[in-house]
């Protein structure tokens, strides 16, 4: 039985061929979408919260947050502010400063200065660790170390059903299987 053998030759250029349109496709294909971000003017990104946002302060002001770039598919948005370094009775839910949700998928950003009962546009605000609604700044004990305090945004796939007034708990079990990306900010507080 005869076989025909193909030149080297041709094999090489065969296999050069194959790899020169494999790279031309791997250039032409469309670079990655810019990442889902979280930020804000009031302090950098893990450095030091300034006193105004704290309970330092005798009137503490929440911060402004911006964000950019969520998922196509955004219906809303749900924020959370918590410190990663406390857990109150050794649960396993650290502490909650802050919840609000149903903020409108068209906003890029959250004013400062909000208060317990006055957002705009439908969003609502849950329960902190007071047991109260509204922003509670952070405020670890004096003479230890400074605390993780964690902003993460959620892009939802829908607008929640879940009334104002809502604990941290009621939020995360309505957002279940409905979150389509997520981004952090973290700042430092200590006394």
């Amino acid at each position: 039985m005869l076989t025909k053998r193909v030149p080297s030759l041709t094999i090489l250029a065969m296999l050069l061929a194959t790899g020169v349109a494999s790279m031309a496709a791997q250039q032409q294909a469309a670079p990655p979408p810019p990442k889902f971000k979280l930020s804000t003017s009031a302090y950098a990104e893990g450095s030091m919260i300034p006193t105004q946002y704290s309970c330092s302060d005798p009137n503490p002001a929440s911060p402004a947050l911006t964000w950019s770039n969520p998922p196509a598919n955004t219906a809303s948005f749900a924020i959370i502010l918590h410190d990663s370094d406390a857990a109150p009775g050794k649960n396993t839910m650290d502490v909650t400063h802050w919840i609000f949700w149903n903020i409108p998928a068209t906003s890029a950003q959250m004013m400062g200065n909000v208060k317990p009962d006055a957002t705009p546009d439908g969003i609502q605000q849950g329960k902190n660790v007071r047991g109260v609604n509204g922003y509670q700044p952070p405020c670890p004990p004096p003479g230890g170390t400074a605390h993780h305090y964690i902003f993460e945004i959620y892009a939802l796939d829908t607008k929640l059903d879940l009334t104002t007034g809502a604990s941290r708990a009621d939020l995360l079990k309505a957002m279940d299987g409905h979150v389509i990306g997520k981004a952090t900010y973290v700042g430092l507080f200590g006394r």
